[in-house]
């Protein structure tokens, strides 16, 4: 009898703990959650406009790109011709600190042509992050691939420039997308949204999965008492991931 009443005790405990760990957002939240805040990711400079890269030593050298080697989509070389002296130079990731690079035409139109053709982009991207004509921000990064192979510095595209003072974000060029429906010729349905991105904060860099969202959760925002509050784990969803960064820094920052 006393184990039947201490078992149903804990199942009341369970459901409470539970009822505790869920939020209901209202759907004017849902859809603000789900905007996509992030910087869309590129792979591809234009070789037309002039880049710039700073180096370890601090100088600066601004020039065409004319060549960009990779290993796993992350740089980890890149050529460039002096605009003044015409002069081809080539830097490793190690020695560059920051690079300051402009998106090729072509990669952006293959955005636009992406963007128009889900549903669920026009909800929830910014098409002129698509066809935009500012520069894209570089910087030097240890990371461990996938979290697999030995730490090696490449040159990492931050995609959250504007609040990455305490988690930033870089762009994962291997990243998969989840898949949606598409009837014949029309736009799809549903799916695109990025699977896998890097994530620092602190000294820790992590390549971070959407299947791993919820095992990180504490990692990324345990730290922040009242946010956890208002978004607990079991509530959120990995598609909310920019707005879930934006706002947990706002929140620790006051």
């Amino acid at each position: 009898m006393k184990f039947k009443a201490l078992l149903l005790a804990f199942c009341f405990v369970s459901v409470a703990s539970f009822a505790q760990d869920k939020v209901k957002y209202s759907k004017e939240e849902k859809q603000k959650m789900e905007k996509y805040l992030f910087n869309e990711g590129f792979n591809t400079p234009s070789p037309k406009k002039t880049s710039t890269i700073i180096l370890k030593d601090g100088s600066t050298h601004k020039g065409f790109c004319s060549k960009i080697d990779t290993k796993k989509g992350q740089i980890f070389e890149v050529s460039i011709k002096d605009s003044i002296s015409k002069k081809s130079m080539t830097f490793n990731a190690e020695q560059i600190d920051e690079m300051y690079v402009y998106p090729s035409n072509a990669e952006k139109f293959a955005k636009v042509a992406k963007y128009m053709g889900n549903i669920r982009n026009i909800g929830t991207k910014s098409l002129n992050k698509s066809t935009t004509n500012g520069r894209i921000y570089f910087v030097n990064q240890t990371v461990s691939l996938k979290n697999k192979k030995d730490d090696k510095e490449f040159l990492m595209q931050v995609i959250n420039p504007g609040f990455d003072d305490i988690i930033s974000v870089y762009h994962d060029p291997r990243a998969k997308e989840t898949g949606g429906v598409s009837f014949g010729y029309g736009p799809q349905l549903g799916g695109g949204v990025i699977k896998s991105f890097y994530v620092k904060k602190g000294d820790k860099v992590m390549w971070l999965h959407k299947d791993d969202f919820e095992d990180n959760y504490d990692f990324l925002f345990g730290d922040n008492k009242e946010f956890m509050k208002k978004y607990p784990k079991k509530s959120v969803e990995w598609d909310y991931l920019s707005f879930l960064i934006n706002e947990y820094t706002q929140m620790t920052n006051g």
